[in-house]
């Protein structure tokens, strides 16, 4: 079986989409640092946009490179999110966390 280490696959990106989508669904239920709400909300807000990019744009059009990237870029505003607090999340299998 070819394991496709060096290709942007659907299935592979599909998959990236589904953990994405589940990270920020976690992040979105979290308690937020509630001096930082506003910040906070601009994370999930970017976080958001890239998902929706990805999988809405660039994914449709098939346009695998930017649709990896922009999902990359999702996940990367929810995973600095939580490493810096604005999300109170525990889970080290979405997040970069201790959990």
């Amino acid at each position: 079986m070819e394991l496709n280490q060096d290709k942007i696959t659907p299935e592979k990106l599909e998959r990236y989409f589904r953990i994405t989508q589940q990270a920020l669904e976690m992040a979105k239920k979290s308690e937020l640092d509630p001096s930082r709400k506003v910040e906070a909300l601009d994370f999930l807000d970017m976080a958001e946009r890239y998902l929706s990019d990805a999988k809405d744009h660039f994914f449709r059009k098939g346009d695998f490179v930017n649709a990896f990237a922009a999902v990359n870029y999702a996940h990367g505003w929810l995973d600095a999110g939580a490493r810096i607090g604005l999300f109170k999340v525990s889970d080290s299998r979405l997040f970069t966390v201790d959990g």
